[in-house]
């Protein structure tokens, strides 16, 4: 028997509720609007590409917020950090990279910082920033993560990624830890290949794994990482293990909060996955929300495909 509309509509809000999606030009396209007003999108997610200024961004907002349902607010997100990782310019405050911050060694300054940061970014209309970075900076060539991280150990790290939280709570904005179970010995970017992390579960531990665990009850969400991690799971990347998501992060570390995908577009994924598959194959393994930052016609298939396993 062929679901009714109103049935097939009820899957596919479900389906688009784990969705966060992006696209390209200042202008919402009519697609979004669309999705928007049907509750078939969890969100959106803004770049540089979308931002000419704050007046004009808030403006993108206000547009997008005023056609969903004031009851079930959407997620408006943003990867604001600091250094080379900011999305808006001035006049929102133009931090240095985390680990220029953290090296001042006041958590006090951390934290207010990151609650200035917050503020403005709230009324701008952004209410979750991808931000702290939890990674160790451990390995000298890696080139995606260096000095986005707060330091070279897990103690720096702690310290001034949860006032950085702590900050952006302050400031009315949802902070996200990143990226699950920890980018920061890779010597590739998940951006462009797959990375592979070798380390035995005793160093995870040890290193990778302990900004995330003190992070479990003071971070409202965490951002997973494209890269396989050999003492957790050798078949797939972290994303879509059931093993690093399901097992490692919510038994063992006992987070409770939300877990966002990266990105589903990113050549770490895209090289051996369709986004459709890889979002099906995040979601079972635990991961709450799916990230698809510029291919909309990528997040309407993803859509349809998870909408067809809750069939």
């Amino acid at each position: 028997m062929r679901p009714s509309p109103n049935q097939m509509s009820e899957r596919e809000r479900a389906a688009g509720s784990v969705i966060v999606c992006g696209f390209d030009g200042t202008q919402p396209p009519r697609q979004v609007y669309g999705w928007l007003e049907a509750q078939t999108v969890a969100g959106l997610i803004l770049f540089k590409r979308n931002i000419d200024g704050v007046d004009q961004a808030a403006a993108l907002i206000a547009s997008c917020t005023a056609r969903s349902d004031p009851a079930l607010p959407i997620l408006v997100c943003v990867d604001q950090e600091g250094g080379r990782v900011a999305r808006f310019g001035e006049p929102v405050l133009r931090l240095p990279p985390m680990k220029t911050l953290a090296a001042a060694g006041d958590t006090r300054l951390t934290r207010d910082a990151a609650k200035v940061l917050g503020r403005q970014l709230r009324a701008i209309g952004i209410n979750l920033d991808f931000a702290p970075v939890l990674d160790v900076d451990t390995n000298p060539n890696n080139p995606v993560i260096g000095d986005r991280a707060f330091g070279c150990t897990p103690d720096v790290v702690i310290e001034h990624a949860l006032a950085f939280a702590d900050g952006l709570q302050d400031g009315g904005v949802l902070s996200s830890g990143k990226h699950f179970p920890g980018h920061g010995d890779t010597d590739l970017d998940s951006h462009v290949a797959l990375p592979t992390l070798r380390h035995d579960r005793a160093r995870l531990d040890e290193v990778e794994l302990r900004p995330f665990r003190a992070a479990a009850q003071r971070i409202p969400s965490i951002m997973t990482a494209h890269v396989v991690f050999e003492a957790v799971d050798r078949s797939v990347p972290a994303t879509m293990s059931a093993a690093a998501i399901g097992q490692l992060l919510r038994e063992d570390v006992g987070f409770e909060g939300a877990v966002f995908s990266d990105d589903l577009e990113m050549k770490a994924v895209t090289e051996r996955y369709s986004v459709e598959e890889a979002g099906v194959r995040a979601i079972e393994a635990g991961c709450d929300l799916l990230l698809v930052c510029s291919d909309l016609d990528a997040a309407a298939r993803l859509r349809e495909a998870l909408a067809a396993e809750a069939s």
